[in-house]
């Protein structure tokens, strides 16, 4: 049995109107998961490398043009119940790094790396997934909800939900 990490998490989870299989490929297509990643008017790029150990990059924009790259590479992929990965925010605009610590001074990267992981349980035809990202300290989790996290993470599953059925 795994050891329960002591450090912080967020955590969000919603059940989607459509089976795991395909909630899953929404997260490892990456057609599907520009559309669906990013909060109500963000656009995305995505390129994604879906295996233990492959790369992903995506590339959140806002409306008035602000780029909000995330990297990471998959630690784990369990079709269709669960992935694994880590997020690397470093190429996010300095302004949003003030905001995870405003006394960053030359850390180009105060939120650290995140480890997200996605589980996908199928209930009765449906999906509930669950999204847990994990924090290297309480501060950073702290910022990262005060900057809007819940938030963000609730319009994407939304799109998310949007795009399963239509597909």
């Amino acid at each position: 049995m795994a050891a329960k990490s002591t450090k912080p998490e967020f955590v969000i989870t919603r059940v989607l109107e459509a089976p795991r299989e395909l909630v899953f490929r929404a997260w490892t297509d990456p057609g599907h998961m520009a559309r669906w990643w990013g909060p109500r008017g963000f656009t995305c790029t995505c390129e994604i490398d879906p295996r233990p150990g492959g790369a992903y990059r995506l590339v959140m924009r806002s409306e008035d043009g602000i780029e909000y790259p995330i990297s990471g590479v998959f630690r784990e992929i369990v079709e269709p119940e669960r992935l694994v990965m880590t997020m690397d925010p470093t190429g996010h605009p300095a302004e949003w790094h003030d905001l995870v610590n405003p006394n960053r001074g030359d850390d180009a990267n105060p939120a650290g790396q995140l480890i997200t992981t996605a589980t996908f349980e199928d209930v009765g035809g449906k999906t509930r997934l669950t999204v847990r990202t994990r924090f290297e300290s309480d501060a950073i989790r702290d910022a990262m909800l005060k900057m809007g996290m819940t938030e963000g993470w609730s319009q994407s599953l939304e799109r998310l939900e949007e795009l399963v059925a239509k597909i």
